[in-house]
């Protein structure tokens, strides 16, 4: 009989233990387990827009630069991977959450006092801070370029070093393919400043040098005549958003004076602007018989001899 009665007061006294906080653990377990999962996917839902040509919602608040006069394809590219880029991030910062949560409900119920492992948890991270501070720094540069949107996919960007056009933007690495086809990988932390060519407009600048002897005025007025024919040719004409402006003598040297011509273009149409001006430029001084600087002085050289 006492045997019986102690067994069955050790089972009363244990009952906690065996039932109801198992129980309670497994409560909160499901529980995190469904936060995380509904969590997610609303931030899928806010990132992914309902038709391809739609900006996703978690984009509607932010401020979008894509350039104007881009391919929709390039543009719904880029919004694209902004949203996924940022979700992504949310994501992590949701389960990991999520998780810690979790995890101090389950020492919790056991009995086990949190407040040591919070302390240490404030130790481990500022030795991973200072450990890691150049990738903790990357990841920070990265989300605030994505959220203030200073370049994306399709844009022509200069970061210091590289040149190129963006092809991916992550939250640690940028790549930027430049003209000669080299892909460079940008640690976002080392990017001090950046020089967005394909934000708003462009300026084609077009520096024409010709002779000291050549007569300044008529060299400006074929040349503008010239650059305003070329800036309505097919070829240029939906790049060119105002009329060519000519700003005159821009220097003198010992060789040439050289003569400036600008005109406001689409951006990343700039260059394509240029050595069309150019061209046309050459083409009018050839034919109005404008001296080059190089071939004044060897016509003296001639006459000289």
């Amino acid at each position: 009989m006492f045997p019986s009665l102690q067994a069955f007061e050790l089972t009363e006294t244990n009952r906690d233990w065996l039932i109801h906080r198992p129980a309670e653990i497994a409560a909160y377990v499901v529980l995190a387990l469904v936060l995380r999962f509904a969590l997610h996917r609303m931030i899928e839902r806010m990132t992914r827009p309902r038709e391809p040509s739609d900006k996703p919602a978690m984009l509607r608040p932010l401020r979008e630069r894509a350039p104007r006069g881009v391919k929709e394809a390039m543009v719904n590219e880029r919004r694209a991977q902004r949203a996924r880029t940022i979700g992504s991030v949310l994501k992590s910062t949701v389960s990991i959450v999520v998780l810690v949560w979790m995890v101090l409900q389950v020492l919790a119920v056991l009995g086990v006092n949190v407040a040591p492992f919070i302390a240490s948890a404030g130790v481990i991270g500022v030795a991973l801070g200072f450990g890691a501070q150049n990738l903790v720094r990357d990841f920070l540069s990265g989300i605030f370029m994505l959220l203030e949107d200073q370049y994306g996919v399709g844009d022509v960007v200069d970061l210091g070093e590289a040149v190129g056009t963006v092809e991916t933007v992550g939250l640690r690495v940028t790549t930027i393919r430049d003209v000669n086809g080299t892909l460079w990988y940008c640690r976002n932390g080392e990017i001090v400043r950046v020089g967005n060519m394909s934000q708003g407009y462009a300026v084609a600048v077009v520096d024409l040098p010709i002779a000291h002897a050549a007569n300044v005025q008529r060299a400006c007025e074929v040349a503008l005549e010239a650059v305003t024919e070329a800036a309505k040719g097919d070829a240029i004409a939906a790049d060119v958003l105002e009329p060519p402006e000519l700003l005159g003598v821009n220097s003198v040297t010992a060789e040439s004076v050289t003569l400036r011509i600008t005109a406001r273009t689409k951006p990343g149409r700039q260059w394509a602007v240029q050595r069309t001006f150019a061209r046309a430029a050459l083409s009018a001084f050839t034919h109005y018989d404008i001296d080059a600087p190089y071939l004044s002085v060897l016509s003296s050289a001639r006459s000289t001899n």
